[in-house]
């Protein structure tokens, strides 16, 4: 079965805000994910694509514009199953306000149980993009073989929530992984397991340094591991 590139879109605006996106329109890469966007077809340039998925989310889309550009003749599709967690009524508010919510201790500690006010559970955000994974590749075997590479770009919380699944942990582990803006991730499907040859990787290991004391809240900036939280949404990777 084929190869699947996962890669975050870049650091966008809401990430350096300290904000919540989800769905929200509107929200686009920041000067750092432009230029992390105008790298990737390099550090892809040794893989032959077969084709290229993405989130209709923009942040996802101005990711791969650069790719796209280097590689006219790569297909792009769209598929929604791989968009954004529907946070609801979350979406847009500020990560550091949303520590002192009840319901963040159980996307923390028990995430297969939560499920947003006014969006959807993360057990349907990762069954929806399990199921699109499965779809995609059977798909891009059939049009491709089985040793074809293809590439979805998406969000924090769905690559995780894909890794888990590949990992065979339970969601409710999903929480200890980390992926950066712009870290491609690598899983080989075979027919008994797949198989996760690269996680999170940046190329960059900035990330790892020790930070300086910041004032932001819970959830903001680079400090996954560091504070015992996961940054819900992905972050913003290293400063």
């Amino acid at each position: 079965m084929p190869t699947l590139i996962l890669v975050r879109h870049g650091r966008s605006t809401a990430n350096t805000a300290g904000v919540l996106a989800g769905w929200t329109p509107g929200v686009a890469l920041d000067e750092r994910g432009t230029a992390q966007a105008a790298a990737l077809p390099g550090r892809l340039a040794a893989l032959p694509l077969a084709a290229a998925v993405t989130s209709p989310l923009q942040r996802c889309q101005e990711t791969l514009a650069p790719l796209l550009a280097a590689r006219p003749e790569l297909p792009l599709h769209t598929d929604e199953r791989i968009g954004e967690c529907h946070y609801g009524d979350w979406s847009g508010r500020k990560l550091a306000e949303l520590a002192d919510e009840p319901l963040m201790r159980v996307v923390q500690q028990h995430p297969s149980a939560a499920a947003f006010p006014g969006g959807e559970s993360m057990r349907s955000m990762q069954a929806r993009a399990v199921d699109a994974v499965r779809d995609w590749n059977a798909r891009i075997e059939e049009e491709h073989g089985a040793d074809a590479v293809y590439l979805m770009c998406s969000h924090g919380d769905i690559i995780k929530a894909l890794i888990a699944d590949a990992l065979g942990m339970h969601l409710d582990l999903f929480q200890r992984i980390s992926v950066e803006p712009c870290s491609v991730t690598a899983v080989r499907y075979t027919q008994l397991r797949p198989f996760v040859v690269r996680l999170g990787d940046t190329g960059d290991f900035g990330s790892l340094a020790p930070l300086a004391p910041r004032e932001e809240g819970p959830g903001e900036g680079a400090d996954a591991g560091r504070t015992g939280d996961a940054e819900v949404g992905g972050g913003a990777g290293a400063p």
